[in-house]
């Protein structure tokens, strides 16, 4: 492949959210920079450490010592991966950014062909996995599931197995970091933001090092955030329920009613009643519930805290763009956070 000439300061920028991921640093840096040189000599490496309590960001210290275009920037606290990729996208300078994993599972080889469509004009190549033979069947049709109810009731349809292994150029990751929400589906941002877009099939590799730290419960949360961000089908749904739920009581009323006239009287029994009471209260909390999650991201968003809140930088990689979208703040103890 010819070498790519970049248009800016920096032709190639590589965004790796990283947790505890100690481990792995080495290995993926030595299949990733040789990568990287092969496409272009204009490149950085931008570390997201995510509030690790290992030696991540030590590691990634030392990388930088001996390859000065491996940079970091290390957050206060653990604000999660969706967080982590905006302030990646946020000190990425790159004419193309380049979000992966840092476990290996995203093969950095693939990197050169995500170059290859850009090249033809694409502002987005996102990475599709082949298959899920490596999840459990519950895991693999609750993502299944997902994907068709995200199509269904979304504001548009997500290419299902497309994650966040993708090159996204320059104009779409300016739109991105506009974007001013706190609750981020990143998923669903790429799909909002629009732009002509390609699909490449690549198959997920075994973990380097370490164990997923992804847990059902927080895929199960992961996928809420993302219906709730993009619809408000989990709002309007309640209305259906009252509406049936009143047309059955008049139904039953009708029938009651009926019943006293042609049979007389008849004493109610305790049963019946405890399980309407306690069906009905549970309909009631539940769409509370949904009521309540809309509102607190309300309220999340009224505040307009910090994005994430920057503790420690390693290298110029991690600067940042000059006059970045989001405004910044200083605090007294010199930490920054981006808007």
């Amino acid at each position: 492949m010819e070498l790519f000439r970049p248009a800016g300061p920096v032709g190639l920028s590589v965004v790796l959210p990283v947790y505890n991921e100690s481990a792995n640093i080495g290995p993926l840096l030595d299949r990733l920079l040789p990568v990287l040189e092969r496409i272009t000599e204009s490149y950085e490496v931008v570390f997201v450490d995510d509030g690790s309590a290992d030696a991540t960001l030590a590691a990634i210290a030392g990388h930088h010592a001996r390859e000065p275009r491996v940079g970091a920037v290390s957050f206060s606290r653990n604000f999660g991966k969706e967080i982590a990729i905006a302030a990646g996208l946020d000190h990425a300078r790159g004419d193309a950014v380049v979000i992966m994993d840092s476990d290996l599972q995203h093969p950095p080889e693939l990197i050169e062909t995500f170059v290859a469509h850009w090249r033809e004009g694409n502002v987005m190549v996102y990475a599709q996995r082949r298959d899920r033979d490596d999840e459990t069947a519950m895991r693999r049709g609750f993502a299944h599931l997902f994907y068709r109810l995200f199509a269904r009731f979304g504001e548009m349809p997500l290419p299902e197995g497309a994650g966040d292994f993708r090159l996204i150029d320059r104009k779409g990751v300016e739109v991105l970091r506009s974007l001013p929400e706190r609750a981020r589906f990143s998923k669903g941002l790429y799909s909002w933001i629009g732009f002509r877009s390609v699909g490449v099939p690549y198959t997920v590799e075994e973990r380097a090092h370490g164990s997923s730290k992804w847990s059902f419960r927080k895929l199960f949360r992961f996928a809420f955030d993302g219906m709730t961000s993009f619809s408000t089908v989990p709002l309007r749904v309640w209305t259906y329920v009252g509406g049936a739920v009143a047309t059955l009581a008049l139904a039953m009323a009708v029938y009651f009613i009926a019943e006293t006239l042609l049979r007389g009287p008849d004493v109610p029994g305790y049963a019946s009643l405890i399980v309407s009471v306690m069906f009905f209260s549970g309909v009631q909390l539940m769409s509370l519930g949904i009521i309540g999650e809309y509102i607190g991201r309300i309220f999340a968003e009224v505040k307009r805290r910090p994005l994430y809140v920057v503790a420690d930088r390693v290298g110029p990689a991690a600067l940042g763009r000059t006059g970045p979208v989001r405004e910044e703040r200083t605090g007294r103890a010199g930490f920054t956070g981006a808007i």
